[in-house]
């Protein structure tokens, strides 16, 4: 379980996130929404350590991550998978060595079963036979896809995804929706999915967590989304042009 308590955060005076609580529970995917600059990335980077907080702890499982020596917390962010926002594959590599980079960086394992894993996780992905390819050779969906499977190379206990439809068509946002539903539930991990997409947010979330203005105004489950009546929060899923009540599928 993660938990956020009193999260205080800011940027040459400029506060970026105000006094944020949440708990993240074990096996659930919670979404994390809200406009662009509300903190939605601010405070994935906390939760992986990559920022530290003005006030304020994040625990991981029980552990404040910023009061802890450094290889403590690099034995913590091994339990994290993350599949960034760009994919942010090396281009220089191609996808089987993509995918084998956290592998021969964390590990001991042997080459040979190093290449079991890789070739694992890219049929987990449905991508069994990228392997060989390089980067530029790969499609936007492609790329994610590789990437995920990169960010769960380690058998990590959490996965965060930073706006993981971001630059997709309808068709290819879909089908990484369903993706990241399926590993989910397979691999049992706890997932965090930090995007503005609402079709993404109802097709895979359990709970939503909604920041507005640095500060966590909303958080809930799918089924109390459907029945609020906060007119922030609505305004919010208003312009992200979904209805409440309308089906989760994009139009493609």
């Amino acid at each position: 379980m993660i938990q956020v308590e009193h999260l205080y955060k800011s940027f040459d005076g400029r506060p970026v996130l105000v006094d944020v609580s949440l708990e993240i529970r074990d096996g659930e995917t919670l979404a994390i929404i809200g406009r662009s600059g509300s903190g939605k990335s601010v405070l994935m980077k906390h939760l992986i350590g990559l920022l530290k907080p003005d006030r304020g702890r994040v625990l991981v499982d029980g552990v404040d991550i910023h009061a802890i020596s450094y290889e403590e917390l690099r034995r913590i962010r091994r339990q994290f998978g993350v599949l960034f926002q760009s994919g942010a594959l090396f281009d220089s590599m191609n996808a089987f060595e993509n995918v084998a980079f956290p592998l021969r960086t964390f590990t001991n394992l042997s080459e040979a079963a190093i290449r079991r894993r890789v070739q694992e996780c890219l049929e987990l992905v449905q991508l069994p036979d990228v392997g060989p390819k390089m980067p530029d050779e790969l499609s936007g969906g492609m790329k994610k896809r590789v990437a995920l499977a990169r960010a769960i190379a380690l058998e990590p206990r959490y996965i965060i995804y930073d706006e993981p439809t971001t630059g997709l068509d309808p068709e290819t946002a879909n089908a990484i929706d369903e993706l990241i539903r399926d590993l989910n539930h397979r691999l049992n991990v706890t997932g965090i999915v930090v995007t503005h997409d609402m079709h993404s947010v109802l097709s895979v979330a359990d709970r939503v967590a909604f920041l507005y203005q640095g500060r966590m105004h909303w958080v809930g489950t799918i089924e109390a989304l459907h029945r609020s009546n906060d007119p922030t929060l609505l305004a919010f899923v208003k312009a992200s042009e979904y209805q409440i009540g309308q089906p989760i599928s994009r139009s493609t």
